[in-house]
């Protein structure tokens, strides 16, 4: 028996970004940066367990705006083509670089690692990421789960309790279509959570979430075990908390590990560094000089000075921290074990971009931590679901209406910079239910065409993604674009169905351009 278990968490999730007609664009950029830098290292650091025999168990939220893009045939080409163009620039690097003794070596580590990205998937993921998601939930490594719809702030859509029905419904039947089941946990939207949101969870069949700490530990009545064991809500549905000391030591970049100096550092790109003549083919066609993944750096201190990264080095670290966090988890669970009737459960959630694009050795350390783990047995990986089957008797209690956003509570999401948002959400939820409701028996097809577009766009707009952009104020253009654009959408259908004068040409567009969610049905919206 295992002294404690450990159960890594990654939010895997984008918000749907899709522009037809445009062979680069920034923000479809966003995609491909996290297939490179998080998705297929992180797949290709299991696949490596696995050939290895290292025991391994991760839960990974999949949201359903980042599986529909990930399945999308357009999108899948392009990012095949992107990898083409990198492979072209790091071939280009090699040559430049070859009688430099500083940049020779990173620039041939670069080549051999994005042709080895390729190679992984055309070969093993058949030129589709969620193939490899599939093979580890089949072979029982990784607990796949879903998110809201379009990853919508849940207690600011609760006036029209339909809409939240909508967001998990719909979430759940889109993950099912990906992945063949129906999922068993959720993460819940930026973690937000109030009180009654559990009754929706379990009418959808959803057995488990996730909170921060301060929404577990503020329960009423108090958890006797705190954040390391679930409580089970008034609905019968397992709420696990974060364990603040785990997180910590991995998402900080002052007190965490990602800040080593031995580490690659972000923000030195040589798609800033380089002649302009020289990256402008790799950087945005209208000259604005973007990231192009090929850093050259490490941390090396908090100055402006850098040096040249050695990944040798920068793996070495990557084996200390490892075995430095499981020592601390191993403490941490032995001590905690005199207290509690069973072994504590230590949950680490992160975003899955953490590892990979922020923190670019954050894959090595996860799989590094995984054989310590393996090698050592005193604290095992466990997914909750295995975790629930071998404790079943747990707490009721009424989790505190929370999030994990800063400050920990919902003004993130909506503050003078973003609050003009939920009166048009609303208007356009309301309206939904009502033509749901009156429409229940419709038949003429292009009438449900444009209903059916009419609820992708008001999903789209409702994404929690933009009201974030906004506070945090990057990006902060396109996502007040993007927000004017779906509710500018939804009211020039609005009026086509007042005036029963539908422009297909529009209506075309925007199914091919905001083509979440295929086989959505207007009628999912009926009181």
């Amino acid at each position: 028996m295992p002294k404690g278990y450990f159960a890594p968490v990654l939010h895997s999730h984008l918000p749907f970004v899709k522009h037809p007609g445009f062979e680069y664009f920034l923000e479809e950029h966003w995609l491909f940066e996290a297939i490179d830098e998080t998705y297929i290292p992180l797949l290709m650091g299991f696949k490596e367990l696995e050939e290895k025999g290292v025991n391994f168990k991760i839960t990974i939220s999949m949201t359903p705006p980042l599986c529909e893009m990930l399945a999308d045939d357009y999108l899948r080409g392009k990012y095949h083509r992107h990898l083409e163009r990198m492979i072209e620039l790091c071939e280009k690097e090699v040559e430049r670089t070859k009688d430099d003794a500083y940049f020779r070596d990173i620039s041939k580590f670069y080549l051999e690692r994005f042709s080895t990205i390729k190679s992984f998937f055309e070969g093993f993921l058949n030129y589709d990421v969620l193939n490899g998601y599939r093979h580890f939930s089949e072979n029982g490594k990784m607990e796949i789960i879903t998110c809201g719809a379009t990853h919508g702030f849940l207690p600011l859509m609760s006036s029209n309790k339909k809409a939240v029905e909508v967001q998990i419904e719909l979430a759940v039947s889109t993950h099912k279509k990906h992945f063949g089941k129906e999922p068993n946990g959720i993460w819940l939207p930026e973690c937000a959570y109030y009180e009654g949101l559990d009754e929706i969870l379990n009418k959808n069949g959803i057995k488990f979430f996730f909170m921060d700490s301060h929404g577990l530990v503020y329960a009423k009545p108090t958890p006797k075990f705190g954040v390391f064991s679930p409580i089970y809500t008034p609905n019968g549905v397992a709420a696990f908390g974060r364990d603040p000391d785990s997180s910590k030591q991995v998402w900080s970049s002052k007190e965490g590990y990602p800040g080593d100096v031995n580490y690659r550092d972000f923000y030195r790109d040589i798609g800033y560094d380089l002649d302009f003549d020289y990256i402008e083919p790799y950087i945005c066609p209208d000259g604005t000089r973007v990231f192009t993944g090929l850093k050259y750096y490490r941390v090396t201190s908090a100055s402006d000075h850098k040096e040249v990264y050695n990944r040798q080095n920068a793996l070495a670290r990557v084996k200390e921290h490892a075995a430095n966090f499981h020592f601390n988890r191993e403490k941490q669970a032995e001590y905690l074990s005199e207290f509690m009737d069973r072994p504590p459960l230590i949950v680490s959630p992160y975003d899955a971009e953490l590892f990979g694009h922020w923190w670019f050795e954050g894959p090595d350390f996860l799989m590094s931590l995984f054989e310590e783990m393996d090698r050592h047995g005193v604290v095992q990986a466990i997914t909750p679901m295995e975790y629930m089957a071998m404790y079943d008797t747990n707490q009721v209690a009424e989790p505190n209406p929370s999030s994990w956003g800063d400050r920990g509570y919902y003004d993130v999401w909506i503050n003078s910079s973003n609050d003009w948002i939920y009166r048009h959400l609303h208007f356009m939820a309301d309206k939904m239910t009502e033509f749901a409701d009156t429409y229940h028996n419709l038949k003429d097809q292009a009438t449900i065409r444009l209903l059916n577009q009419m609820a992708r766009e008001l999903l789209l707009a409702q994404s929690s993604d933009w009201a974030f952009l906004m506070t945090t104020k990057t990006a902060v253009e396109y996502s007040t674009k993007r927000t004017r654009e779906h509710i500018s959408n939804f009211v020039k259908m609005l009026d086509m169905m007042e005036e029963n004068s539908i422009d297909e040409k529009f209506l075309s567009e925007l199914e091919h351009k905001n083509s979440i969610f295929q086989g959505l049905d207007f009628r999912i919206y009926a009181s």
